[in-house]
């Protein structure tokens, strides 16, 4: 074993964990921590320019790459800049690992500068955190962050590091294995249950698979695909589940839930068989829970125990990783033959899809926010796809046909805005060569508009496209339905110049209002080696729809009018 000081340790734990790219931004407590990265050639270090942005980035790595996020800030408002990012992983089950630098131990609790109880202030939002006392402890601490963050449900884990540790020297004695006595995620899933969701499978007269992010994370799409394939029985998805089937997959009903596809939303008000994969019964696909799939038994499978039961009763719970539980059941239903087809609920389902399928009235006098969608579909049909939060996200995942597992980064249990443009570039990053397009509002992009430097200084080329409506469209929407439209400080009228903005960022920029200027601005954004952002004027009033009322049930939906169907 060799001595090695804090921060070293630091940079051969990230070497020992293969890590590639962390993000970050220095500071006084981290001093000894970047001095160190400074000395090291393991990782590739990525300079953003809020430590918001850090954790954005890195957890959109993290959803691209399926690997662990890393993300390395200082102490004070250096870390509470970054509990939006961290809110926003533990919320959707991702995999990071933050490292914060903290004063000294001998100036905790004592109002220093920029001291900050980080561990109690994180707390809440990640799925453990650790403040270092004694070097001694530091090699384990370092090695179970990483196996936390990947391993059970993914998480979010904070090491706070004091910056006498970060100096001290100590034995570096890494573990290669960690065994916990308090977490030991189970993987298997118990047989008997299994066994009885087979059954409950060939018996179901109107059987439904409800996807949820955890198909993703668990890296299950192949097996669920062969399922859906193999039963016959249709299925929903979650916003963060959109890619675990094909969009043209014939059983794949779309998104469901508040503004999910009226088909969807019927499906899951009338079936028999409930069978949750990975998902936490949220409530944007519940609505009101007292009418959420009352005629149905329901079945969940989750790898997180705490999660089943917890919002929606489980008639039957699996624990277990979706993957492993999706072949056992595979090989269960293959012992016999699985002769249900399904067909008079397969009729219904259509009747629902003809009589409101997902549809919009497209405009040669103004632009369709759906229409430019699907027309980036049509253009870079392979790209992977970020969002920000608020109509533009939801047009997205109704428009846009996702066909394969992390296709899609976006921020769903928080709705963090503000989320997308550092998004972009950790995607970017974790996906290399292939296209990445961040959908982002003209609200939202504003909120880390800076990271386009960060684009620009690392050559990081994205494509941003602004939805733009001159409003605070979901809030507008809200407004106009449920509050006589008082307009109350949603109105974006006023507007900076964005491609100003764009170009003082080393960026290209393009004013778009018609089609024609979309599509060769698009192209023009393929082909250039810059970062681009697309400024398009949208049809200002223009709603996302259907959509269930806050707190109403999920089959009382407020749909599109005759005309536009």
């Amino acid at each position: 074993m060799k001595e090695l000081s804090g921060s070293a340790m630091i940079c051969e734990a990230l070497k020992e964990e293969k890590v590639k790219i962390v993000f970050g931004y220095p500071g006084g407590a981290a001093l000894n921590i970047y001095d160190e990265i400074y000395n090291q050639k393991y990782f590739k270090h990525i300079l953003v320019r809020h430590e918001q942005a850090a954790l954005h980035a890195a957890d959109a790595y993290a959803r691209m790459s399926g690997e662990v996020g890393v993300a390395i800030v200082t102490s004070g408002p250096g870390f509470t800049n970054t509990i939006t990012g961290l809110a926003t992983a533990y919320s959707d089950s991702i995999p990071l690992v933050l490292i914060s630098g903290q004063v000294a131990n001998s100036l905790i609790g004592t109002d220093a500068f920029q001291e900050i109880d980080a561990v109690g202030i994180s707390r809440p939002c990640v799925k453990h955190n650790y403040l270092v006392t004694c070097i001694e402890e530091f090699p384990r601490i370092l090695k179970e962050a990483f196996y936390i963050a990947r391993s059970g449900r993914p998480g979010p884990v904070h090491i706070d590091v004091p910056k006498d540790v970060s100096a001290t020297l100590g034995l570096w004695d890494y573990p290669k294995e960690i065994a916990m006595k308090t977490y030991k995620p189970v993987y298997k899933g118990n047989s008997k249950q299994i066994k009885k969701l087979a059954q409950l499978l060939k018996e179901a007269k109107r059987p439904l698979f409800y996807l949820g992010g955890g198909c993703i994370s668990s890296n299950a799409s192949e097996q669920i695909r062969e399922l859906v394939k193999f039963t016959k029985i249709p299925a929903v998805e979650t916003l963060m589940a959109l890619g675990t089937l094909r969009s043209d997959d014939v059983f794949n009903l779309k998104m469901a839930g508040m503004h999910g596809s009226y088909t969807a939303n019927m499906a899951l008000s009338e079936c028999d068989l409930l069978v949750s994969i990975g998902a936490r019964f949220d409530d944007r696909i519940t609505g009101k829970t007292s009418e959420f799939a009352k005629h149905a038994t329901i079945v969940h499978i989750d790898i997180d125990p705490s999660s089943i039961s917890k919002i929606i009763n489980a008639h039957f719970p699996v624990v277990g990783d979706i993957k492993e539980v999706i072949e056992e059941l595979l090989k269960e239903l293959k012992k016999e033959k699985f002769s249900t087809e399904f067909t008079e609920w397969h009729e219904t389902l259509k009747r629902y899809n003809e009589l409101y399928p997902l549809s919009y009235e497209d405009s040669d006098e103004v632009l369709k926010p759906q229409w430019v969608v699907q027309e980036c579909a049509k253009m870079a049909p392979e790209a992977r796809i970020i969002t920000d939060v608020g109509q533009h996200q939801m047009w997205v995942a109704q428009f846009y046909p996702f066909n394969y597992p992390r296709q899609l980064a976006t921020s769903g249990g928080q709705g963090t805005m503000g989320y997308s443009v550092p998004a972009a570039l950790g995607a970017k990053l974790a996906v290399g060569e292939e296209v990445v397009i961040n959908f982002v509002g003209d609200g939202s992009v504003l909120m880390n508009i800076q990271e386009l430097m960060t684009a620009y200084e690392y050559g990081i080329k994205t494509i941003h496209i602004i939805l733009n409506n001159a409003f605070l469209g979901m809030v507008r929407q809200w407004q106009s339905m449920f509050y006589d439209e008082h307009f109350s400080q949603t109105d974006l009228s006023l507007q900076a110049d964005f491609i100003k903005i764009a170009e003082g960022f080393g960026c290209e920029g393009f004013n778009i209002s018609t089609k024609q200027e979309f599509k060769e601005a698009f192209q023009k954004a393929l082909k250039s080696d810059k970062t681009s952002l697309l400024n398009v004027m949208i049809d200002r009033f223009e709603d996302v729809l259907p959509m269930v009322p806050a707190g109403g049930a999920i089959y009382n939906m407020i749909l599109p009018k005759a005309k536009d169907r």
